[in-house]
Order: structure tokens, then C-alpha cells, then sequence
């Protein structure tokens, strides 16, 4: 099959989505008002709450949610075929992610911009609290820890990326102060930096750049992790319209013009997919495809982190509780259009089935490599760009948008130990310093305990994302359910994408279990039991609060 037909199917059906039944959803169930005087103003201060441009703030939600696990969770899942990740992207775009993050965004928004964490006590029971703080904390110690380790291989990997991704830092700061200050309009500068950003990818192979092998006795992947979270604590404690917003505004037009260019690409070449529709001839040990697939592409077609991000900083930066749509469900569009893209790269980016099969020989393997690599010959062949250009760019897009994510996911666990100051009246814990110290030291605590010297100890849990992260998606649903049938409205357009969560995730997590304990695995036995014992609870805590609503309703 041509990766054009492809392409258009998966385009065509997301924008249907967006057109028509993000339309619906809007104002049928969330009945977004355009008069709804939204936190952003409400407790307006400067630095966290600050209404906000949709289409800058579209450009923050955007870019803090796509990360590398769009990319990573389609590279790896196309080991069962294409067709089944394709499906999995693009009904799961229409009717699960748009759906989750525009209604994040409005729980949020209509309780004082309260985290959904916050939220679950006074929604579903302080119980269910206690539980959704707890995996919360695990999915942003997961993906600090691990994307911290996935951007300083890269780094490695690739050292013409390295001026064009620390250079993308001093841009996105002085776009900060241009807009802030308003001295261009939203247009100029929008140009400006896109055209800064590109010349510094341009710079990027004709100035490498990499770090001695071991500095003062530490090895160059752990001195990168190192900067990295130096850097993101900086970050997480700095205004929001200072380096967050810019950075994530700009990082996704970058991603718009990079997946223009690379959709192009295939326009122009039309390659063909190489890759099993219906991988039949799957390696030895490959899991089950069901439920399988449903938790290692969450990012991409639903994901849980979404919710942190939506209610943790996007709806304190909301101006038009309207904007939700277009900044949660658009949003959830552009990062389904990034897995489509990587679908289309790693199954029509190689030569040959043989060249395929030869990086897919066990399950997990693929990922953001397949990805760089296999884009960058559409690209080639498509636009005569030449190859490490090509790299170079694939890979600043791929090591921007984890960077965004871990700037967003440090600033959210910096919100969650501020959380628990509050919950435990530990006033010192309250203060953002402190929190930030603490979100650090625990990432750093997994990233060297678990990794030894090397830092790469996010990758020993890594295993248990998926599950725990669809755990998480299925917590905000269950909120925003319940909300919903407190207002007397319907309720089917949450609570079926809950359901079907619950049930992928409590499979998934037996079969995982299964899998630990036949590789005598102690450690990631007893975390996926942890993680299942909370996801049957959290389906009690669902059935109970759902029945305590209707009955208050029908009073």
C-alpha cells in the first residue's frame, strides 16, 4: 500500500473529528460559555495564572503533551502491523483524546483551575484522592526520569542537534519578552522565530558539538541528565509567559512546519509500506496484541499525562472557556498527526520488509531511532534534503518536544508536593523552592538508584508506563463522568472510553504481572501489583461514585 492513501485516511478522518464531533462534544456535553470568567483572570498574578492567546496557549498544551511518547509508543507498536496502530491513532484521537483533554480542561476550569488530582476528592471521595496523587507522582516520576535519559541519547547520538536544541532555549526567551511586552504582534515575531530556530538547524551539522566521554570521573549521559534537570528546575520555577509559554508556542509551529515538510515528503515520493499490514510473524516473546497495544500507544491516541497538563497549567493560562475546544481537542489532533507521521515513517522508511524486520526482531525495539532514521530518508527522497540534515531536523523535533515535556512535567510535580504541603499542613513543602528541590532529588533518586552511575534508571520502570498512564487517563475521565451526570447531561461520551481504559489497563497489568514473575523480576512484580491492586480499586471507586450521583440526581 502507498503511504499517501495512508496518509489522507488518517488526515482526513482527525480533521472530520475536529470539524464535527469536537463541535458537538463542545456544546452538547461541556456547554463551553464564552462568558465564563475562567481562574486566568480570576487570580490572575503573573507567573502561574495568566490568560493567554488560544493559539499561544494551544502551542503550550500542544507541545507539552506530545513529548517523544507519541513517537516511541507507534514505533514500537507497529510490531503487530500497521493497520491495528493505525486504527488505535486515529478512533482513538476522535473519540477518546479530544475528548479527555477538552474536558480536563473545563473540570479544571469550572472548580478554580484545580488539578484533577485536587479534584478527585471533592468529585469522587478523598480515597480515590489519596490514590490519584499517588499515581500521578508515578507517571511524572516516570516520564522526568526517562526523558531526561531518551534526550541525552539523542544528544550522543546525534551532536549536530545540540546548538540547534539549547540555541531553541534563548529564543523562546526573548520571544517571551517580545510578546509579553507586546513590542510585535503575535504574526511578526511567530516568523522571526521560526526562521531563528531553522537557521540554528541549519548551523546545527556544521558545528557538532559533544561532551568528553567522562566528565570529572561521570560518564556524558549522566552529566547530560544532569543539565537536563538543572535546567528543567530553572524552568519549572520561572513565570509562565517568561520561557514555558514562548517555548512551547514556537516548538509547536516547529512541529507543524517539520510534519508539513515530512508529509510532503511523502507526497512527493510516495513510498511505499514496506511493513505487514497484519504482522502474522511476530518474534518470540512478542505480547498479546490485545490488550497490549491499547497501553504502549497511549500519547498518540489517549493518555493520562494530558489530564496532569490540562488542568495543571493550561486552564490556569485560559482566556475563553471556548478556547478549550480548540486548545484540548485541537491539541490531541496535532499529537495524533505526529503518530501518524511516525507510523508512516517507520513502516515506509525502510528499503526493504528485510531492512524492517531486521530493526523489528523482538518487541520494544524501534522507537525514536526508527523514527530519525526512517523520516529522514522520506525526506531524502522526497526533497533532496540532504541525510544528516534530515536527522538533525527529525531529531531537534523529536529532543524539543521531550523537553517541553519534562519543563511541563517538573513544573507538575513541583504542584504535586505543593499538594501534599497543603493536604498535611507542611507549610515549608508549600513553597515552590523547596517542592521544586524535592521533584528533582526524587527523579534523580530513580534515575541513579535504580540506573547506577550511568543515570538511566527511569528506563527500569519504564515497562509499567503505559499501564499506569492509561490508569491516570481513566481517573480524569471518571471525574469529568461524574460531573457530567451531576449536570444532568449525557454521560456516554466519557464513560465509554473509562470503561474500555479499566478493562485494557486490568488485562494488561495480569499479563505483565504473568511476565515479571516468569523472569523472577521482584521489582516490577511489586510495582505492577501495586498498580493493579489501584486500577481494580479505582473501578469500585468508579461504580460507587457514579451510583452515588445518579442517586443524588434522581432525589
Amino acid at each position: 500500500m502507498n503511504a499517501i492513501l495512508l496518509m489522507l485516511l488518517g488526515l482526513g478522518g482527525m480533521l472530520l473529528g475536529y470539524l464535527f464531533y469536537s463541535k458537538f462534544v463542545a456544546e452538547k456535553i461541556y456547554k463551553l460559555d464564552p462568558n465564563f470568567r475562567t481562574p486566568a483572570h480570576e487570580f490572575e498574578d503573573g507567573v502561574d495564572f495568566v490568560p493567554t492567546n488560544k493559539y499561544v496557549l494551544w502551542g503550550h498544551h500542544f507541545t507539552s503533551v506530545a513529548g517523544a511518547a507519541p513517537i516511541i509508543g507507534p514505533a514500537i507498536a507497529v510490531i503487530w502491523g500497521w493497520v491495528p496502530a493505525f486504527l488505535w491513532v486515529i478512533f482513538g484521537t476522535i473519540f477518546f483524546a479530544g475528548v479527555h483533554d477538552a474536558g480536563a480542561i473545563w473540570a479544571s476550569n469550572r472548580n478554580r483551575a484545580r488539578s484533577i488530582g485536587a479534584l478527585t476528592g471533592d468529585v469522587v471521595g478523598k480515597r480515590s484522592q489519596s490514590l490519584f496523587m499517588i499515581v500521578i507522582f508515578l507517571v511524572l516520576l516516570m516520564v522526568n526520569a526517562v526523558f531526561a535519559t531518551a534526550i541525552s541519547g539523542l544528544l550522543i547520538n546525534f551532536p549536530s542537534s545540540v546548538i540547534p536544541v539549547w540555541g531553541a532555549i534563548f529564543v523562546a526567551l526573548i520571544i517571551g519578552q517580545v510578546i509579553f511586552r507586546k513590542w510585535m504582534n503575535l504574526g511578526t515575531v511567530s516568523i522571526l522565530g521560526v526562521i531563528a530556530l531553522y537557521a540554528l538547524i541549519f548551523a546545527g551539522p556544521s558545528a557538532p558539538l559533544s561532551l568528553p566521554e567522562t566528565v570529572m570521573g561521570v560518564s556524558d549521559n549522566a552529566t547530560w541528565i544532569l543539565i537536563l534537570f538543572f535546567y528543567a528546575a530553572i524552568a519549572s520555577l520561572l513565570p509562565v509567559w517568561m520561557l514555558l509559554q514562548p517555548r512551547d508556542y514556537i516548538n509547536g509551529l516547529q512541529l507543524f512546519i517539520g510534519l508539513f515538510l515530512l508529509y510532503g515528503a511523502v507526497l512527493l515520493s510516495g513510498p511505499e509500506l514496506v511493513a505487514p499490514a497484519f504482522n502474522t510473524n511476530t518474534p518470540e516473546g512478542t505480547p498479546s496484541i490485545v490488550p497490549l497495544l491499547f497501553v504502549t500507544i497511549a500519547c498518540g491516541a489517549i493518555s493520562g499525562f494530558h489530564g496532569l497538563v490540562a488542568s495543571g497549567t493550561t486552564s490556569k493560562q485560559l482566556d475563553k472557556e471556548t478556547d478549550a475546544r480548540f486548545v484540548g481537542y485541537f491539541g490531541a489532533i496535532g499529537e495524533g498527526s505526529l503518530s501518524l507521521a511516525t507510523i508512516i515513517a517507520v513502516t515506509a522508511g525502510f528499503a526493504t520488509l528485510a531492512d524492517w524486520q531486521a530493526v523489528y526482531h523482538s518487541f520494544g525495539q524501534g522507537g525514536v531511532t526508527a523514527f530519525v532514521s526512517g523520516g529522514a530518508r522520506i525526506l531524502q527522497e522526497g526533497l533532496s534534503l540532504d541525510i544528516e540534515l534530515s536527522e538533525t531536523l527529525l531529531t531537534v523535533m523529536a529532543v524539543l518536544f521531550a523537553g517541553t515535556t519534562m519543563d511541563t512535567g517538573l513544573r507538575l510535580q513541583r504542584y504535586i508536593f505543593q499538594e501534599w504541603g497543603a493536604i498535611y499542613n507542611l507549610r515549608w513543602m508549600q513553597k515552590a523552592a523547596p517542592a521544586t528541590l524535592l521533584s528533582v532529588g526524587s527523579c534523580l533518586i530513580l534515575a541513579f538508584g535504580a540506573g547506577g552511575a550511568d543515570g538511566s534508571g527511569g528506563l527500569a520502570i519504564w515497562p509499567l508506563f503505559g499501564t499506569t498512564n492509561q490508569l491516570l487517563a481513566g481517573l480524569t475521565l471518571l471525574v469529568i463522568t461524574v460531573m457530567l451526570v451531576k449536570l444532568k447531561r449525557p454521560m456516554y461520551v466519557t464513560l465509554i472510553p473509562l470503561v474500555f481504559l479499566l478493562v485494557m489497563t486490568i488485562f494488561a497489568l495480569l499479563i505483565q504481572l504473568k511476565g515479571f514473575y516468569d523472569t523472577a523480576d521482584w521489582f516490577l512484580f511489586s510495582l505492577d501489583l501495586l498498580v493493579l491492586v489501584a486500577a481494580i480499586w479505582i473501578a469500585l471507586e468508579a461504580t460507587a461514585a457514579l451510583n452515588r450521583a445518579r442517586n443524588s440526581v434522581n432525589e
